[in-house]
C-alpha cells in the first residue's frame, strides 16, 4: 500500500499534487510519504506482536534525516553501516541504545565512535575485526557488546548482487568456523558476546531461505548455550521484498514472515532484532521527472527525461523494474504504445524502462517512477557533474524540502586546483 494516488486527474502524494511540488523545487526530485512510512512500519511491527522483537531500520535504504526522524519517533531503532550513517542516526534523534552497527569493513575510527557513543551492539563479521575491536575496547576501558554475524550458506534466491548469505559472499563468519570464533570472542577481555547475527540478502520473495537460515541460527544458539555461553540477542537482519511490478506475484507478507520467526526461534527466550529497510521505505517514495523530448528512433520510441541513472541507478545496476506513470491521469481506455524511458547520461545503460507500454506522452509532461524510496537517493551520485536531486517529505497537505539541490557553485567549491595549476591557462 502507498499514498500516491490520482485525485481529480492528478497524481498526489497524500493530499499534495506532485505537479505543485515540481513547480516549487523543479525536476527531478524524490518525494516521500509520511503516511506510507508510518503505515509500513506499523504493519511490520504489528506482525511481530507477542515476540520480544525490536525493529532497527536499515538506514542504507534511505538515510534522509527526516525519514529517520519519522521512524525514530515511532520507536524504531537503526541499523547503520558507516560512521556517516551513525552520525545521521544520532542527529535525527535516534538514541544510541537503539543503534546496531553492521558492515564487513568497519574502520578503527568507526568502531571507536560506536563504543564512545554507547550503541546497542556491533555486528562483527571477521576474526580480524573482532581482534581490532577488542584492542579498541580495552584502550577505552569498556567491553564491546558484540553479535557475531554468521554466514549460513543459504541461497536467498534473489539478485546475485544483493545476496549476502552464501559461502562465496564476503559477509559474515563462515558457518563451519562460527562455533570456534564464538569461543575465541568469549575469551577476549574487551568483548561482551551478546548474540548471533545473520543476514542473507535483500529483496527476498520466498520464505524458505529465511526458514533455513533461522534454523541454522537456532542450532548454533543451542550449541553455544550447551557450552555455557549466554546468548541474549538474535539479529535476523532484513531482506523481505516489496512489490515493484504490479503484474508480478506479491512477496510474502510481514505476517507470514513473522510466522517463520515464531516457528523457528520464538521459544529460545532471546531478544530478536530485525533490520527492515526497503520494506519500510521502498514504496513510500517516487522519483518525479520531466519529459525533455520524445524521439522517434529507427525501431523504437524514446521518452527522454531529465532524471538519469545517477539519480536512480537500480535499473542500470540490477535491471530492476520500476513502474512509470504519468502525473496527469491518462484518459480511460487511452491507447498504449511501447516506449523506452531513458535519461540524458551518455551511456546506453541510462535506461529506466525498455519497451514499456505507456499512454500518450509528450515533451513537458511529468512522470513518476514508483517504488523509489529505497536505494534511490541513497545510491545517487553526481556523475556527469549533475547535482544531487532534492528530496521532499509530504505529510497530509503539507510538504517540505528535506534535502535541497546543491547549486553548481557549491559543487565547484569542492574542487581545488593544485598550486602548479592555479595560475595556468
Amino acid at each position: 500500500m502507498n499514498h500516491f494516488q490520482y485525485h481529480l486527474g492528478q497524481l498526489h502524494a497524500e493530499a499534495v499534487p506532485l505537479s505543485r511540488i515540481a513547480k516549487t523545487v523543479g525536476t527531478p526530485f524524490y518525494c516521500y510519504s509520511t503516511a506510507t512510512l508510518k503505515h509500513h512500519y506499523k504493519v511490520f511491527t504489528s506482525a511481530l506482536a507477542g515476540l520480544d522483537a525490536h525493529v532497527h531500520y536499515a538506514m542504507k535504504a534511505n538515510a534522509n534525516i527526516a525519514v529517520v526522524r519519522t521512524l525514530a519517533n515511532l520507536g524504531a531503532g537503526a541499523d547503520v553501516v558507516s560512521e556517516g550513517e551513525l552520525r545521521l542516526a544520532l542527529a535525527a534523534g535516534m538514541p544510541a541504545r537503539r543503534i546496531v552497527f553492521s558492515g564487513v569493513g568497519k574502520t578503527q575510527s568507526e568502531l571507536t565512535l560506536a563504543l564512545r557513543e554507547g550503541i546497542l551492539q556491533i555486528n562483527v563479521e571477521s576474526v580480524p575485526e573482532l581482534k581490532a575491536l577488542n584492542e579498541i575496547a580495552m584502550a577505552l576501558g569498556v567491553r564491546a557488546p558484540v553479535s557475531l554475524r554468521v554466514n549460513p550458506d543459504i541461497d536467498a534466491a534473489t539478485h546475485v548482487k544483493i545476496t549476502t548469505g552464501r559461502k562465496e559472499n564476503k559477509f559474515g563468519i563462515e558457518w563451519t568456523h562460527a562455533h570456534a570464533v564464538f569461543h575465541m570472542a568469549a575469551a577476549l577481555p574487551g568483548i561482551d558476546v551478546v548474540g548471533v547475527a545473520v543476514h542473507i540478502g535483500s529483496q527476498i520473495t520466498e520464505l524458505e531461505p529465511f526458514r533455513l537460515a533461522f534454523l541454522r541460527v537456532r542450532d548454533l544458539v543451542l550449541m553455544l548455550r550447551a557450552d555455557g555461553m549466554t546468548i541474549r540477542h538474535i539479529d535476523l537482519g532484513g531482506g523481505l521484498g516489496i512489490p515493484y511490478d504490479p503484474d508480478m506475484a506479491e512477496p510474502p507478507s510481514p505476517i507470514a514472515y513473522a510466522e517463520v520467526i515464531r516457528s523457528t526461534l520464538a521459544d529460545l527466550g532471546c531478544t530478536l532484532l530485525l533490520e527492515p529497510g526497503r520494506l519500510i521505505v521502498g514504496n513510500a517514495g517516487v522519483l518525479v521527472t520531466k519529459v525533455i523530448y520524445v524521439k522517434e528512433g529507427a525501431t523504437r520510441t524514446f521518452v527522454i527525461v531529465d532524471a538519469a541513472m545517477n539519480d536512480l541507478v537500480r535499473p542500470a545496476m540490477y535491471d530492476a523494474y520500476h513502474e512509470i506513470i504519468p502525473v496527469i491521469e491518462p484518459a480511460a481506455g487511452a491507447n498504449r504504445s511501447l516506449m523506452d524511458v531513458v535519461g540524458p547520461v551518455c551511456e546506453s545503460g541510462d535506461t529506466f524502462a525498455q519497451q514499456r507500454p505507456l499512454p500518450p506522452i509528450t515533451a513537458g509532461d511529468l512522470v513518476a517512477v514508483g517504488s523509489a524510496g529505497a536505494y534511490g537517493a541513497a545510491m545517487a551520485s553526481s556523475y556527469n557533474a549533475r547535482p544531487l536531486v532534492p528530496e521532499v517529505l509530504v505529510r497530509g497537505d503539507a510538504f517540505a524540502v528535506v534535502r535541497r539541490r546543491p547549486s553548481y557553485e557549491e559543487m565547484l567549491a569542492l574542487e581545488v586546483l593544485p598550486d602548479w595549476l592555479a595560475g595556468a591557462r
